[in-house]
């Protein structure tokens, strides 16, 4: 078969196509923050990255939590007015949970500094309860989107938030190179993607505050989704014909996300969250600035690629669940696929890291190069789990997944300690960090394979 006429077939499979489509404007948007990141770097240099870092490291913490993680339930009831329910949990819940994080730094706000060693920090802490607010208000629109298939929409507004917030980076910086307006500009950058997002999705239709109905580039995708659910899906029984839609009635029938997944995100932002507290406290602000940054670059296919394939690949595993379909061979082809568009970025990181590094940040990011190529291939394996991290509310491993993250943290300390004090060694504690991290990544693939 002629390769055009296989790859005009494999574009037409709705499947692929949503995975372009989200990807397409998850590179642009990459795109648009590697071309400002070079002028960005020049400009505030590795200190003022190590504050954002220690900032986000803790925003990393506290957003995924900030709604008890109810926002991942969106994309799971058949009828739309449960998910909007859902919503309206999480926009609730967050708001609490700020509510409450504010009153604790009004009230302990020193002692916590002091504990978590972050009084660096200063006033800028009291930007927390916005940052985990933002950032679940945008977790709740993502998810709903991503429910509604509108990911023309997210690529949209993933450019246009882009495009807006590294405009505001370099312009400000050029007057005012300050850790505090990077941090700001982190704060309130969450809040314009919700609105971006918020008012695309009221322009195609399938806004959350409106019905159903669905016009354009989403009309045509659900229309087809809709028409082979109804084909391939039996009727519900009567008993689910009536939604249950009040707030207490789907926190009970989703009770295993506050109560299994919301552990584990904690657990996992706590564990991938430590590197950066660690080494702003032991070694300094630059070296937190070179950990920064070489997480963002590597993080940077998983954002192009493996979220989008994340984002599509949650209802479409979901659907075949429904339908009772095996769900091991998909899982495995995503994988697989993931695995040949990761090795190149990766490898090239890995075999020459500080010289990259060096050529486009600028003469004082070197050490940045050195963590990437550890980080690199820790990066490479958690791009490999994206498929296995969709599938695991599907395949009701939430209890397990939990597990599975305290055991990481624990081991990822247990690394962090073992560079630290027994080596005496920032880059051998990043190193066995790494190494530990995409073992752990691997054991999770293949769990999932194995229960799917």
């Amino acid at each position: 078969m002629p390769v055009k006429v296989r790859i005009k077939q494999l574009a037409s499979k709705p499947f692929l196509r949503n995975v372009i489509i989200l990807a397409s404007g998850t590179a642009g948007a990459q795109a648009i923050n590697m071309a400002f990141v070079p002028f960005i770097t020049r400009l505030y240099g590795p200190e003022a990255y190590g504050v954002l870092g220690t900032f986000l490291a803790l925003v990393a913490v506290l957003a995924p939590v900030a709604a008890l993680c109810y926002p991942i339930a969106i994309v799971l009831p058949r009828q739309d007015r449960d998910a909007r329910t859902l919503a309206r949990l999480s926009f609730y819940l967050s708001l609490g949970f700020a509510l409450l994080l504010l009153a604790m730094l009004l009230g302990w706000g020193e002692p916590i500094a002091g504990l978590l060693n972050v009084q660096g920090l200063g006033w800028l802490l009291f930007l927390l309860p916005l940052a985990a607010l933002f950032g679940a208000w945008l977790q709740i629109i993502q998810q709903w989107l991503i429910r509604k298939q509108a990911f023309g929409v997210s690529a949209r507004a993933a450019l246009a938030q882009a495009v807006i917030q590294n405009l505001a980076k370099v312009g400000i910086g050029l007057m005012a190179p300050l850790a505090g307006v990077l941090i700001a500009l982190a704060t309130f950058g969450a809040l314009l993607h919700t609105a971006l997002l918020w008012l695309g999705g009221n322009r195609a239709g399938v806004g959350l505050a409106q019905g159903s109905a669905v016009s354009g580039e989403v009309s045509r995708d659900a229309r087809l989704q809709t028409e082979t659910q109804a084909s391939a899906t039996p009727a519900p029984e009567p008993a689910e014909q009536h939604s249950t839609s009040t707030l207490k009635s789907m926190a009970r029938k989703y009770y295993d996300f506050p109560l299994y997944r919301a552990p584990q995100v904690l657990v996992n932002s706590v564990s991938q969250s430590l590197p950066i507290l660690v080494l702003a406290a032991l070694v300094g602000p630059a070296a937190a600035g070179f950990y920064t940054l070489g997480k963002t670059v590597m993080g940077m296919p998983s954002l192009l690629v493996g979220k989008a394939v994340q984002d599509v690949f949650y209802p479409r595993i979901t659907e075949a669940a429904h339908r009772g379909e095996s769900l091991r061979g998909l899982i495995v082809k995503a994988t697989a696929g993931l695995a040949a568009v990761g090795a190149l970025p990766f490898g090239l990181v890995v075999a020459f890291g500080p010289w990259l590094f060096q050529l486009v940040f600028g003469s004082e990011w070197s050490g940045a190069g050195e963590y990437a190529r550890w980080l690199a291939v820790w990066f490479f394996f958690g791009f490999l789990n994206r498929p296995s991290v969709a599938a695991i509310a599907t395949l009701s491993l939430q209890g397990f997944f939990l597990v599975y993250e305290v055991t990481s943290v624990l081991l990822r300390v247990a690394a962090l300690f073992v560079g630290f004090s027994y080596f005496g060694s920032d880059l051998v504690a990043i190193a066995l960090f790494s190494v530990v991290g995409a073992v752990l990544n691997t054991v999770l693939v293949l769990v999932t394979i194995f229960r799917g």
